[in-house]
């Protein structure tokens, strides 16, 4: 069985190297990807090595808005870790904004994040002693922003998000739909040009993961943010606009899903 899968990747890694020459005849080389992985591996060292990427080739353009797609198990967060620099890679390339990213130091790696990276994480990591309106300035605090400014940009971004009222709350006196608002409003104040989504509806119900969405595909279509999120509900992946299914570390598909008709989305409001 692992020499079948083995061999299923490398064809269809052949194929994807076959479509991106295409592709990048048609598309000047896709020099104009803000987010470029080729021939991307990974394999995490133990008693029994686990290879969980095997050849990513991904372009993902400024403005998109992707999904990556799979079953638990797939590499698809391994994936989303990679492009956030929060984990290396051991082959290939990673390229970011035209600049190549491998073997950064630690604070090397953190401007690239503090700069240009938002996260938003299905468990909100949201810090419990802190409250609301602390919690979304504490990206601004690293940057080395004045508290009094810091302390407005939070209260501007809270009042968009419908929650300036829930300042002063702390993560335990809110819901998870409120948690989810407020780590968004917290990955939006730096005002980067890419947004990274790790499950963002895992922990909620489903009438939330919608509004969640909602408020996702509103920031790409009004601001402009690259949007990459990390799922393995269809529904929420019918939401975005390009979706990219993984199984055992390889790219099966890249869909295209300007229609939003790649799998039922909401019925009365409600996730499927």
């Amino acid at each position: 069985m692992v020499l079948q899968a083995f061999y299923v990747c490398f064809l269809l890694n052949i194929l994807k190297r076959k479509t991106t020459i295409m592709d990048n005849m048609a598309k000047g080389n896709g020099d104009n990807a803000l987010l470029r992985l080729r021939d991307i591996n990974k394999t995490y060292m133990g008693a029994q090595p686990l290879h969980v990427l095997k050849g990513i080739t991904l372009d993902i353009r400024e403005g998109e808005f992707v999904s990556i797609m799979g079953a638990s198990g797939s590499g698809k967060s391994t994936l989303l870790n990679i492009l956030g620099i929060l984990d290396s890679y051991d082959t290939g390339e990673y390229w970011l904004d035209g600049t190549l990213i491998k073997d950064l130091s630690e604070t090397r790696a953190a401007q690239y994040r503090n700069r240009m990276i938002g996260f938003i994480f299905q468990s909100f990591n949201l810090i419990s002693f802190k409250t609301a309106v602390e919690n979304i300035e504490l990206p601004l605090f690293y940057q080395g922003v004045p508290r009094r400014q810091r302390h407005k940009l939070a209260m501007d971004y809270l009042d968009r998000l419908g929650l300036a009222d829930w300042a002063g709350h702390y993560p335990n006196e809110m819901s998870g739909g409120q948690k989810q608002r407020v780590a968004i409003a917290r990955a939006l104040i730096t005002k980067p040009r890419i947004i990274l989504a790790d499950e963002p509806t895992g922990a909620l119900d489903s009438k939330t993961s919608v509004e969640v969405m909602n408020l996702l595909t509103r920031l790409n279509a009004d601001e402009g943010i690259t949007i990459v999120v990390v799922t393995h509900e269809s529904g929420v992946a019918n939401q975005t606009n390009k979706i990219v299914h993984i199984k055992d570390g390889c790219i099966e598909r890249i869909e295209e899903n300007l229609d939003h008709n790649a799998s039922p989305f909401g019925v009365n409001g409600f996730m499927k």
